[in-house]
């Protein structure tokens, strides 16, 4: 086999692998902020994801009197991700968890337990012990954590079966602020990493894949968008982009000019 051919093998991508679990897509996305689960149900069609967060203190599931996320969205087609948005210590995250498995059967989660509501930063301290409370229980932990590599760590080291970094404050639509510290976490991780929160637009998923990030998990770069459903075609797109282009392998950076055409041998 000839090296381009070898360089060719090696690239080829393999699909995300979450707990057992395999996706054909490496975007995931939320239930929150649409105008209508309708909406809702049409962006996640057009995204091509197939898990979509569920708030389970946010979102409707079982009040037949008001509309319900599972009449627009099949939790049979899609992976749904309970998670605990709005918890903000360990044992409130762990008691809705519970709740989540009792009333749905969900065994795969997302773990979020913030600190201070105006940054909505995670209190690490707080996740990493809910993450080891959840693991003991039996659950499958896809945890959002802060940009630091040493928590990264030790929530993997806990049994995390994947890690969620924040590229920015949730909801701020920022872009990756610390690509080191991203770009460190994939380095040193064995399980997925997912970048979640802080997306804005397209070019920011496509940044979080071409940093070697494993997915991309939004909600409110979708859902305020002015066309939400278009803004899902996009980010569908920029998530497989970005991670080809990871993929390729980018050009090194140059301090000067480079010419396309070689220079030497001109008439």
């Amino acid at each position: 086999m000839d090296d381009a051919a070898a360089l060719r093998r090696d690239a080829e991508d393999k699909p995300l692998e979450i707990a057992g679990r395999t996706f054909k897509s490496r975007l995931i996305i939320g239930t929150g902020k649409y105008e209508s689960y309708e909406q809702n149900a049409r962006a996640l069609e057009a995204s091509g994801a197939e898990m979509i967060t569920v708030a389970l203190r946010r979102v409707n599931l079982s009040d037949p009197d008001q509309p319900r996320l599972t009449d627009f969205i099949d939790s049979k087609a899609y992976t749904f991700l309970p998670n605990t948005a709005g918890c903000f210590t360990g044992e409130d995250a762990v008691r809705t968890l519970r709740l989540a498995r009792e009333a749905g059967g969900w065994n795969l989660v997302k773990l979020e337990v913030l600190s201070d509501p105006k940054h909505l930063y995670p209190d690490m301290t707080e996740t990493l012990r809910a993450a080891e409370m959840l693991i003991a229980d039996g659950f499958e932990v896809m945890v959002y954590c802060s940009d630091d590599p040493v928590y990264a760590k030790k929530l993997e080291e806990a049994g995390c079966c994947a890690i969620m970094p924040l590229g920015a404050p949730i909801g701020s639509g920022l872009g990756i602020q610390n690509p080191v510290n991203i770009r460190l976490i994939v380095e040193e991780a064995t399980v997925p990493v997912i970048v979640d929160a802080g997306v804005g637009t397209a070019s920011d998923a496509a940044e979080a894949m071409e940093l070697g990030c494993d997915g991309v998990l939004m909600n409110t770069a979708i859902a305020e968008a002015k066309d939400p459903v278009r803004m899902a075609a996009a980010m569908k797109h920029a998530v497989i982009a970005g991670r080809e282009a990871y993929l390729a392998g980018r050009m090194a950076k140059k301090k000067y000019a480079d010419p396309s055409s070689p220079l030497g041998g001109l008439i």
